[in-house]
């Protein structure tokens, strides 16, 4: 059985006051749950003050990437080993925003999940097609391809460290959202492409989680599906009561 695994994406919000009052608020709303895991994803700037503001609670601190060089000339960028020290667990990799906005490939996606698992933290690895995808009916080969291309190189047990997040980036802060039916068509199919790659075992043991406008209203629906087995949340991660009512609704 995969516990369930709900973690929220801050992106370029809050400031150091209200990153702290948000962490706080969600370790006091979510003391005692222990049944599925959660994170919580800040801006790097304040990753130190939300650590201790989480410290005596039940909430992982992630970061919201991470890049693959352990040190060096690489101006405004951020190693695992810095992530590590600011106490994350884990790193959110390749998301819509990084590919779509900032141009990342899945070359250097590949090379910042494999560099994140060797270092010790546990990617949030992100995979999601277009509107003019799924309108093209190319959804599964996008969608597949970016999963491959992904983890090429990683051997069965290094793979395990991995969370998959399927975030269509239609649904991506508009409002929209993938029906539970869509959401476990694709995470079905990752599934059993896992299987392909590494083996039942452990394509059954890998967490997928579900992003894209995922709020209260949605969180029931959206983890009834036999293959969604948590969330990525975005704009609702930002308020302490909703982000605490989808957790609460999971657990």
């Amino acid at each position: 059985m995969r516990k369930p695994f709900i973690a929220g994406n801050w992106k370029m919000n809050t400031n150091s006051a209200s990153a702290v009052a948000l962490a706080a608020g969600l370790a006091r709303q979510l003391a005692g749950v222990e049944t599925i895991d959660v994170a919580v994803c800040p801006p790097f700037l304040y990753l130190q003050s939300v650590a201790a503001a989480l410290s005596a609670s039940n909430i992982a601190l992630g970061a919201q990437d991470v890049y693959f060089e352990g040190n060096g000339a690489f101006t405004g960028e951020v190693s695992v080993e810095m992530l590590k020290d600011c106490c994350c667990s884990y790193a959110i990799i390749g998301h819509s925003e990084r590919r779509h906005v900032l141009g990342e490939t899945d070359a250097l996606i590949n090379k910042k999940i494999a560099a994140a698992i060797a270092g010790g933290l546990l990617p949030i690895f992100c995979v999601g097609e277009l509107l003019e995808d799924r309108e093209a009916g190319k959804t599964t080969q996008v969608v597949a391809d970016q999963v491959k291309k992904g983890l090429d190189g990683l051997c069965p047990e290094r793979v395990q460290a991995v969370t998959i997040a399927y975030e269509p980036v239609w649904a991506i802060g508009t409002g929209r959202t993938a029906t539970p039916a869509q959401a476990q068509e694709v995470h079905a199919m990752i599934r059993s492409l896992l299987e392909k790659l590494y083996g039942k075992d452990i394509a059954r043991a890998l967490r997928i989680q579900y992003g894209g406008s995922a709020k209260p209203s949605n969180t029931a629906e959206l983890m009834s599906q036999p293959d969604v087995d948590g969330l990525l949340v975005g704009g609702a991660s930002l308020k302490v009561e909703d982000f605490a009512a989808m957790v609460k609704a999971i657990a």
